[in-house]
Formats: C-alpha cells, sequence, structure tokens
C-alpha cells in the first residue's frame, strides 16, 4: 500500500522543476527545492529551500542530513552525481537511480552506452579534451558536424561546425557552455533528418513502460524553440523508436519519465539523447495531455497507476526568450496572446533575464498541428519581456 505524502528533494529548481513541484502539491506532498541560486522558480511555490552548489558533496550532505527526504529527484545535470550513489545506499530513492543519473548527466557515458554496450544505432562520435584534439577528430569525423560539451543543459554550448575554420569557435563556445568541470566535448557526425523527436518514456516500478505519442520539437543554437505533438513519423518509425526508448530505459533502471530524443530520416531510427526527467519539449503536455508529464513523472515516483494516457488535440508550445540582460522582469502582450481560443501562457518567474534565455512558454491546441504551431508561435510573440 502506498502512503502518502512523501517529500521529495528536487535537485535544480528550474521551470520544469516548478511544474513537477505543483503537481507533486496537488497530491499532498512536501518538496524541497534546491538550486544555485535563490528564487528559482520552483522555491515559489515549494514548501522548502536550499540555495548550495550542487557540485559540492559537502553542500548535497548538508541538506539532505536537514530534510531526510524519502525520494531525491535530479533535475539539472551539474550534480556530484558518486554523491547520489551514497545517499542511494542509505536507503533514499535517487530518481530514476544513482546509476541512471551518473550516466545521463554525461554525454560520453549514456552515448557508450547505448553504442557500444547496447548496439543502438547512434551518431558517429569522437571526443577531445583540448582545441587540438578537437581539430584532429573534426577532420576525420567530416564536416558539417555537430559539437556539444559532455556535460551541458537545454543545448548550451551546442553548435554546428561546417569547415575548419569554426572550429576553434565552437571549442570555446562548447566550453563556456558547460557545467560542471568537465573539459570534454564530443564531435558527432551531422545527420541529415526529416524530424527530430522526442519520445517520452515512462518507466514504472511495478508496471510495463508506456510512451506518450511522439513529439516534434525545433531547435535553434541547440536549445528548443517549439515543439509539436504528435509528431508526423510512420507507424514502424513508433514503434522503432519505442523498441530503442525501453532497451535504453531498461538498462539503466529505477522509475520515472525519460525523454528520449531521435533522428528520424528515411531510412532509420537514430537515438541521439536521452534526458532521465521531465523535457523542456514535453512542455507541450501541459495543454495537449490528461497528464502532462510532470504528472506522469510523479506517479511513476511515487508508484501510483497510470490508467490511460489521453492525448486531447494536436498541439504546440512555442517558447518566450529574453533578449537583454535585466534584474528587473515584467511583460506585456499577455492579454492578447490569451485572447484566442485554446492558448495558454505560462511565464516561469525567473528573476533575471540574459539574452535568449526562456522566460515562459505560450501553448496551443487546434485541429491539425500546424495550426498549433501558428497559434503558439504567434503568442509567444506577442509576450514582450520588459525592464
Amino acid at each position: 500500500m502506498i502512503k502518502l505524502p512523501k517529500k521529495l528533494m528536487l535537485l535544480g529548481a528550474g521551470e520544469l522543476g516548478k511544474e513537477f513541484a505543483i503537481a507533486a502539491q496537488r497530491l499532498g506532498n512536501y518538496v524541497v527545492a534546491v538550486d544555485r541560486y535563490d528564487n528559482a522558480p520552483a522555491m515559489q511555490v515549494a514548501d522548502a529551500r536550499e540555495v548550495i552548489s550542487m557540485l559540492s558533496a559537502e553542500d548535497l550532505e548538508r541538506v539532505v542530513s536537514k530534510h531526510q527526504p524519502d525520494f531525491i529527484i535530479p533535475e539539472i545535470e551539474a550534480i556530484r552525481t558518486e554523491k547520489l550513489a551514497e545517499f542511494e545506499q542509505r536507503g533514499i530513492t535517487v530518481i530514476p537511480t544513482a546509476k541512471a543519473t551518473h550516466y545521463t548527466m554525461n554525454r560520453d557515458r549514456i552515448r557508450e552506452l547505448a553504442h557500444q554496450e547496447l548496439g543502438v544505432r547512434t551518431a558517429k562520435y569522437e571526443y577531445a579534451t583540448n582545441l587540438t584534439e578537437m581539430q584532429a577528430v573534426s577532420e576525420k569525423i567530416g564536416f558539417p558536424n555537430v559539437v556539444k560539451p559532455v556535460m551541458s543543459s537545454s543545448g548550451k554550448g551546442q553548435s554546428v561546425v561546417n569547415n575548419s575554420s569554426e572550429v576553434e569557435t565552437a571549442w570555446n563556445y562548447a566550453i563556456a557552455g558547460s557545467r560542471g568541470d568537465s573539459q570534454k566535448v564530443i564531435i558527432e557526425e551531422f545527420i541529415n533528418f526529416e524530424i527530430e523527436i522526442t519520445l517520452l518514456t515512462v518507466k514504472q516500478w511495478n508496471a510495463p513502460t508506456i510512451f506518450c505519442p511522439p513529439i516534434g520539437h525545433r531547435q535553434e543554437r541547440g536549445d528548443y524553440q517549439e515543439s509539436w505533438q504528435p509528431a508526423q513519423i510512420k507507424p514502424e518509425q513508433f514503434l522503432a523508436a519505442q523498441a530503442i526508448a525501453k532497451t535504453v530505459t531498461d538498462a539503466l533502471g529505477g522509475a520515472g519519465i525519460f525523454g528520449v530524443e531521435f533522428f528520424i530520416t528515411a531510412d532509420e531510427v537514430i537515438f541521439s539523447e536521452l534526458s532521465p526527467r521531465p523535457h523542456d519539449t514535453g512542455m507541450v503536455t501541459l495543454i495537449s495531455q490528461n497528464l502532462n508529464e510532470f504528472e506522469l513523472h510523479l506517479r511513476a515516483v511515487l508508484g501510483l497507476p497510470i490508467p490511460q494516457i489521453t492525448q486531447f488535440a494536436p498541439a504546440a508550445s512555442a517558447v518566450i526568450l529574453a533578449s537583454q540582460n535585466s534584474d528587473s522582469i515584467s511583460f506585456t502582450g499577455v492579454a492578447e496572446a490569451l485572447s484566442v481560443a485554446d492558448v495558454d501562457i505560462r511565464l516561469f518567474g525567473k528573476p533575471d533575464s540574459r539574452p535568449y534565455r526562456r522566460m515562459g512558454v505560450a501553448l496551443a491546441k487546434a485541429e491539425t498541428t500546424d495550426l498549433a504551431r501558428k497559434k503558439a508561435t504567434h503568442a509567444a510573440s506577442q509576450v514582450v519581456i520588459t525592464e
């Protein structure tokens, strides 16, 4: 028998953590939001907050000892993951597991698990730990190629390198966007895909793995700009993606939602990346499904049943981005955006802005995904961030 409430500690308190905290509190749970800066979005709705460096084992020990959570739920990459294994050994449940968190927060480890151990098709890749190595690897992989820090989030530090003259710029950008203390990048072949999708994969403790309808998404600067559901892929491609996602998440273990990304080409379904938590492209489920990705994550974590996932209608999301640095944020145009039927706006409550920082998201439903995308992007364009 499952007893509530539980005490949940979020390591990372951004907009995804905020929606998860809201879902958790709707079922009466106690939420502790932890991040490196104060007044992060999830802290604004949590029962308790802590501001620490999550790369500090001492700081992690202090807040876990203080709050004694039932579950530790990492929401970002920059965490001292070996410390999570210690907490797990003490009987605290780490979501999905300490091992899975360690693997997925380092692109090199998850890529090697998928490609080398599980035999999953991925883009060709190699690593570099300095500019000289990266120049050599780039020539070997060929141009164009894609460069990413092995540890980052939301596409930070990612770029496409078209020729040898762009290698140094890409190296500097990747290192600047890297989280933690890593000085390592991954160089991948460029995949000429027809569509890039996220398959939200719900791994349960004592029930079968289930999947949401596939989500298409478009990126710029390595970060998602819009997403839509359902993605228009063939039934056999959907089944292939499900099989790959289940293979990889079974190897990682634990429970919770995984955002599994794929490149879909004319001939192949190619594994790209995996996040062991709600995915930014999955914010579309806030309007598209009976249970959004945050509610699904919570139910999987707590072992609660998920009888059915139903999509209401074709839907889309579009990000609301800042254009300048400011610590005094206000918004105009929200009323105009909300004047259209089946449109919703989420403003995240971030305390400051910088160019291209995601400050909110517009959500829309329509008769088709194309119409939903147009409604969402128009609504997002209506919302203007001012000082």
